[in-house]
């Protein structure tokens, strides 16, 4: 028996509706799924709890030497990303000097921001707490994941940065945000295995949008249609069943300047960096 580990959002319950419902066949290999938070599951992944596990590509590091990228399951930002909101309009500089909410410090939205702005202060709420707490004014800035980059309009607040946005304009590449990993220990053969499965999971949503966003949605924290359809279109789509060479270069590269900062794991030679399942 094989244990996921996913976040209990739309494009991740999309994803892995197939493996979910038992929609294709695995032959003997079945499939346990566990939600928690990105940040949870970070933090379960420096444990090696489960055999599969959606991970921050900025907590890849951490874990390289006891799980494998997988070349499929990918959340990649093509020119938008994790944003930061704000009850008022303020410019970058004065942004700067604020307390920004965070859904995590492991989180690859974290570390774009680091990348980005340098140095600034934070504090760690629950991703889906953010918008809300900024909406009240608790804090002064929030950096939004998950379906409320969608959605934060609805709260009256103010665009300040788009991370997605400056790092294509910086890099030309797309931001690097989830990735689905794969434990080391159950060798080549039952990786590349369990790696296919993922893919035909992601293939088989694709290929039957309507039963697997229907699904979906009961992730979204009361979304409609229209932007479930919207968000789940964002991060799965061609991109999530193959990064492509310029979607692993962007992960070389986004850790590569996470190191340069001493915010990324030093002790990985990104260079090296395998994606299990590459055709």
């Amino acid at each position: 028996m094989f244990r996921i580990g996913h976040s209990p959002d739309p494009d991740d319950a999309f994803m892995f509706h197939a493996l979910t419902t038992g929609a294709i066949d695995t032959q003997q290999r079945k499939y346990v799924h566990e939600l928690h938070d990105i940040e949870q599951l970070n933090s379960y992944a420096l444990e090696g709890m489960f055999e599969v596990s959606a991970v921050s590509i900025h907590s890849y590091p951490m874990i390289a030497d006891r799980y494998q990228l997988m070349n499929c399951g990918a959340s990649m930002g093509e020119g938008y990303g994790p944003i930061l909101v704000s009850r008022s309009e303020l410019t970058h500089d004065e942004a700067k000097t604020r307390t920004i909410a965070v859904p995590g410090l492991g989180t690859s939205a974290y570390l774009a921001l680091r990348i980005a702005w340098g140095d600034v202060d934070v504090h760690v709420v629950p991703f889906d707490k953010i918008l809300p707490a900024v909406a009240r004014g608790e804090y002064d800035l929030g950096l939004i994941i998950h379906e409320g980059q969608i959605t934060w309009a609805n709260e009256g607040l103010h665009l300040i940065l788009d991370l997605g946005a400056w790092w294509l304009d910086w890099t030309g590449l797309p931001l690097p945000l989830g990735g689905n990993v794969v434990r080391r220990d159950l060798g080549d053969d039952i990786c590349l295995r369990v790696t296919s499965d993922v893919k035909r999971s992601i293939q088989h949503s694709l290929n039957n949008p309507d039963s697997a966003l229907e699904f979906a949605k009961l992730w979204g924290r009361g979304i409609d249609d229209d932007t479930n359809k919207e968000f789940v279109g964002m991060y799965v789509n061609e991109r999530t069943l193959d990064y492509g060479e310029d979607g692993r270069e962007a992960v070389r590269r986004f850790l590569r300047e996470g190191q340069n900062i001493g915010v990324v794991e030093s002790s990985l030679d990104v260079s090296t960096i395998e994606f299990m399942g590459v055709d």
